[in-house]
């Protein structure tokens, strides 16, 4: 379209409409009534956009993306037992998933052990119980871990469990370089939003670099980090918060290693981000936008700040769950829509793995046919409906493209004003960021009660229907006895002056800040608990601290 069509153009839509055709989104964001050829008037594609595969990846950062290979159809799974565990494992493989994700129960995320008093209530609750190394040998029998990759929900005690799984796979046979995963390992995330930290900032964030060092040296192909900004949408953060934050977090870990001797390019490609579409927040193009402006940006930021010349450390790796917040337990089912368009935009945006949430999300963990809904849906996305056949799909959109830039400028402006302020540990440290997403969430919950946000089913559009049985899974009562008994055989078993032997190393090496992942695995290979490993390390670090809120 030539300049004057373009202005011949604009000023007949101005006359039309004035400046009353903004809106504003579910989001907060104001758009047009509807975009054109002058929206992308000062687009250079080369430097914007360029082909899928072409610095600066906004449009994939794989030539042929899902054409060659598939995103990775990951559902997070774990409950129980680590028997329970290995069930539910083979019977998604069996359906058809192309990769595990664990999840460990609230006693294993915080470093207790399953006979400590305190752990009682929630062992196998909301994942699987880990205590010892043996735990993890069963979840992964008969599952070849040189065939599938895996990933691991899990950020204080990671180092742990990360020497777990590397241990065990040693058992099978499979040396460590050839094992492929994730382990979340983000524990500056938790500060935020989750809670599940152990020892104060800065101890925390040595042991990640620990991990990350170790990953460098010996399983290059694991993502030693997953950054995620997920946690923080569920509680309150903007789309654009639930990039910036991820970014500003992952950047921080990179500092600690660069500090340490190593190269931006021996760590970048380590890392990968656990990026939100779907949630509370949800808008089907902005998440598309997002997500591509998340890609372009890295790119810059790595390129630009820290002079990467490596491709793959350019290439910002991102993995998409939409939690459960964005779920209603008020007519279940409409979930499974819902479900579906998270999926759908998250492979629109070019996403390398997915993890869904399940329609029975509201109620408990997921049952059999509520997981297997969400990956048939995956399935579905993947191979009836075209969207592996065209990269990109969207790019060229002027809606999309216009929403790109604007979330480009929006996360780095962000990015930068939290710098301003101290940078992130800082205004996490102080309570600044958990103040304002605590704020933000309040003001979205007075939209969904007065309806300003419409909610399907919840909101508006509600029915009174009969009480329907809905199938909830169901902890088995029997967990907490048979894990305890489980434990109490181990500790029967195990070579007590190896273990102690171990811990004491372990524990010297921590007041000498040396990188501890050899050490633990000792610990590890002697059976020591979680809960033993991080008493150990309590002594030398202490304890995090509470940032106040109010």
């Amino acid at each position: 379209m030539s300049d004057e069509l373009i202005d011949k153009t604009d000023k007949k839509r101005k006359e039309t409409n004035g400046h009353s055709d903004l809106k504003e989104t579910n989001t907060g964001v104001k758009v047009k009534l509807f975009y054109g050829p002058e929206d992308l008037s000062n687009l250079n594609y080369k430097a914007a956009l360029n082909d899928p595969g072409q610095y600066p990846y906004t449009r994939g950062i794989y030539p042929t993306m899902y054409r060659e290979r598939l995103w990775t159809m990951r559902q997070y799974t774990g409950f129980s037992t680590s028997e329970n565990t290995n069930s539910r494992f083979k019977f998604l493989l069996e359906q058809g998933q192309t990769g595990l994700s664990l999840a460990l129960d609230l006693p294993t995320q915080l470093g207790l052990d399953s006979d400590n008093p305190m752990a009682k209530n929630d062992i196998g609750k909301l994942g699987v119980a880990i205590d010892t190394l043996r735990d993890m040998e069963e979840i992964f029998d008969g599952i070849p871990l040189d065939k599938i990759s895996a990933s691991f929900t899990i950020n204080a005690t990671a180092s742990i469990i990360l020497s777990m799984y590397v241990v065990a796979a040693e058992k099978q046979g499979v040396p460590p370089a050839k094992l492929r995963g994730t382990i979340q390992n983000d524990i500056i995330k938790e500060y935020i939003a989750r809670g599940t930290y152990i020892f104060p900032p800065e101890p925390s964030i040595r042991l990640i670099g620990d991990t990350i060092e170790f990953c460098i040296k010996h399983i290059p192909k694991f993502n030693s980090v997953s950054v995620s900004g997920t946690h923080i949408c569920e509680c309150g953060a903007t789309p654009v918060q639930g990039v910036a934050y991820p970014f500003l977090t992952g950047i921080a870990y990179i500092r600690e290693v660069l500090s340490r001797g190593y190269q931006i390019d021996d760590i970048a490609p380590l890392l990968s981000f656990h990026l939100i579409a779907g949630g509370v927040q949800f808008n089907f193009f902005q998440d598309i936008a997002k997500l591509r402006a998340a890609r372009r940006l890295w790119a810059r930021i790595m390129k630009e700040q820290f002079q990467s010349k490596s491709e793959k450390a350019m290439q910002l790796k991102f993995s998409t769950g939409g939690m459960g917040g964005g779920l209603t337990e008020q007519q279940p089912l409409n979930n499974i829509a819902r479900i579906a368009f998270y999926a759908l935009a998250a492979a629109m945006a070019g996403s390398q793995s997915m993890n869904l949430p399940c329609f029975d999300e509201a109620y408990a963990i997921p049952t059999d046919e509520a997981i297997r809904t969400s990956l048939r849906i995956q399935q579905i996305i993947a191979h009836e409906i075209g969207i592996p056949d065209v990269v990109d799909p969207l790019g060229g959109s002027y809606y999309v493209e216009h929403l790109t830039d604007f979330f480009e400028q929006e996360i780095k402006a962000e990015m930068e004003r939290i710098d301003k302020l101290g940078g992130i540990l800082k205004c996490v440290e102080d309570g600044a960021i958990q103040k304002q997403l605590a704020h933000q969430a309040y003001e979205i919950q007075k939209k969904f009660e007065s309806k300003e946000m419409v909610k399907v089913g919840a909101n508006r559009f509600q029915i009174d229907e009969e009480e329907k049985e809905l199938e909830v899974f169901e902890v088995d009562p029997q967990t907490l006895i048979r894990q305890i008994g489980r434990l109490e055989q181990i500790k029967a078993e195990r070579d007590n002056i190896k273990l102690k032997n171990a811990l004491e190393t372990l524990q010297n090496a921590a007041y000498a800040k040396k990188n501890l992942m050899p050490y633990i695995m000792e610990a590890v290979r002697s059976y020591a608990t979680v809960g033993e490993i991080v008493g150990k390390l309590k002594e030398v670090y202490g304890e995090a601290k509470q940032a106040s809120i109010l």
